[in-house]
This record gives structure tokens, sequence and C-alpha cells, in this order.
């Protein structure tokens, strides 16, 4: 639990840092927040330069509205917020998938390459709102909670997601044994 507090601590003081035009703060920020928001940004576009592209626009963005910026926690769930609808955005206009590489899959070391390959293709083939839940819970080690104030829908709904997209990845891995 101290280690949360000592996070949010964190934040809060970076937050601090940077409303006093502190830009070694800002450096800070954006180089601990980064990598995170990039591999989010990576999942969600089909190209590493997209990714590349819209995660810059992420802290554009949360940069240029900095002076309304409220504080409550976390920094890094409205840095998501931004970066999903951004990664939405994106799809809409790029009509591409969401694309999950074998990072992902490797927390399934016990299922074989064939398995693995199927997976993913049951993951890229669920509506994105369940491809959503199920990158920011399985990839990103998001808890329930976190994930519901990302995409600002409630607890429940971020349970029944995880739920159907867990059965229609089952029911398409059991159809195609």
């Amino acid at each position: 639990m101290n280690s949360t507090i000592n996070k949010t601590d964190e934040d809060s003081l970076l937050i601090k840092k940077m409303k006093n035009g502190d830009t070694s703060a800002i450096e800070v920020f954006i180089r601990k927040y980064y990598p995170d928001i990039l591999k989010y940004c990576e999942r969600h576009t089909s190209s590493k330069e997209d990714a590349m592209d819209l995660t810059q626009e992420v802290f554009m963005r949360f940069f240029s509205n900095f002076s309304s910026y409220k504080h409550y926690g976390k920094a890094k769930n409205y840095l998501y917020v931004i970066a999903g609808n951004l990664c939405i955005n994106h799809y809409k206009s790029k009509k591409d998938n969401v694309t999950f590489d074998e990072n992902f899959h490797a927390k399934f070391e016990s299922v074989s390459i064939e398995e693995r390959m199927s997976l993913k293709d049951s993951v890229q083939n669920l509506p994105l709102s369940l491809q959503t839940v199920i990158e920011l819970y399985y990839y990103q080690g998001l808890k329930i909670r976190e994930i519901s104030k990302i995409l600002n829908i409630s607890i429940p709904l971020v349970k029944y997601r995880l739920s159907q997209a867990k059965k229609q990845i089952k029911t398409t891995m059991e159809g195609k044994v």
C-alpha cells in the first residue's frame, strides 16, 4: 500500500512542479509514462510510426490543457483516457484492427504457437470495446477499478466486458480445434 501512496505522492509533486514551470519535472513525467502509453498505442495501431505519433499527441493534448488539469490521483489513468480516445479516432479514420504482439501471448506459455496465433485472431475479432478491456486488464495489468476510470464506464460494465470477451474467445478457440 505504501508503494501506491508513494507513487501518488510522487505524481502530486511532479504535477505541482510542472504547474510551477519546472521543465525538468516535465521531462521526468514524460520519461515516466511514455513507455506505457507507447505500448498501449502500439497495440491499437498497425504501425510503430502511428503509435509514436499518437503517443506524442497524447502528451501534447495533456500539456495543452494542463493549466486546467486537476490532479485527483493517477495521472497515468488520465493519459490512458487521452490515448484511448486518440486510438479510437485513429481506428475509425484508418479502419485499423487492434493488434496484439507475441509479448501479449507470452503470458500463455503453456499454449502452442498455433493456439497463440488462434488466440491472437480471436482477440482481434472482438468488438473494439472488448479488445480494449482485454488489453488494459491482461497486457497493461490494470485493475478493474482503474479500467473503469480510464474508459469512464462502471465497474460492473468492465467485469461484464471481460466476461463477454473471455466467452467469445473461448467459443472461437473451441471452434478452431
